[in-house]
């Protein structure tokens, strides 16, 4: 059975703007995958406000701060901009194992990923389907981040150049990044992925430059499309 839909009846569906400009400053370095064509793990969430987490999850779900990712090696926590972990939910019965972020409309959020073990990852991530570097439909074919043993990583935004990211914040549809751009990406709308690599490193700097070639699965997928890398054009927003 396919992943429900993140809108709801009685919940405002969310989606994330492509916000402020923050300094944060990125290098290449020499580094490969073990297995460049799988990922050692994947994980995806589905966000929306508090009514609509609670369609999905219901009024007295399973809640948790954070989740384990590569059998444990990995802590993946979603921050609001205060540092605190924002909430994830799921049902406590039925088939739909699905965690749920709840989100507010204007708050910024930050994706925080804690490695635990000895072992070097990469973490490439998306936002609505949409690659948080490169900013075209996501892939796991594209470059992501070195998260290095016993450190943490923060990703705070959309990817501008090797300097400079737009932060995430949660948003009503209209000033949405997705409702501002020519890609389309309905389908992905309202879900936070990530994919983590095991990594070979020869240097130790902060970013990777690695990229191979994958075939995306079927929709609601984080990593909805293969493309050529890049950092995205400034986007004009507009009111519709």
């Amino acid at each position: 059975m396919p992943p429900k839909s993140n809108s709801t009846s009685s919940g405002q569906r969310l989606e994330t703007q492509r916000a402020e400009n923050r300094q944060s400053t990125v290098v290449t370095v020499d580094a490969h995958r073990v297995t460049p064509d799988r990922p050692t793990d994947t994980a995806k969430l589905f966000y929306s406000d508090a009514d609509g987490v609670r369609a999905r999850a219901g009024n007295n779900p399973d809640r948790e701060f954070s989740l384990l990712m590569a059998q444990g090696d990995v802590q993946w926590t979603v921050l609001d901009e205060n540092n605190r972990p924002l909430s994830l939910e799921r049902a406590r019965s039925g088939r739909d194992n699905t965690l749920n972020l709840v989100g507010r409309v204007g708050a910024r959020y930050v994706l925080e990923f804690r490695n635990l073990s000895d072992r070097a990852y990469e973490v490439v991530a998306t936002v609505d389907g949409i690659d948080v570097m490169s900013e075209q439909p996501g892939s796991i074919s594209y470059t992501g981040y070195v998260l290095y043993p016993r450190k943490q990583l923060r990703i705070e935004g959309f990817r501008k150049s090797d300097s400079e990211i737009a932060t995430f914040r949660f948003s009503a549809t209209n000033r949405a990044y997705t409702a501002n751009t020519p890609i389309t990406n309905q389908p992905n709308i309202g879900v936070i992925g990530a994919a983590l690599f095991r990594l070979e490193m020869t240097t130790t700097q902060s970013a990777i430059s690695q990229r191979g070639s994958e075939t995306p699965s079927q929709p609601p997928n984080p990593f909805p499309a293969d493309g050529s890398p890049s950092y995205a054009p400034s986007l004009d927003y507009h009111n519709r």
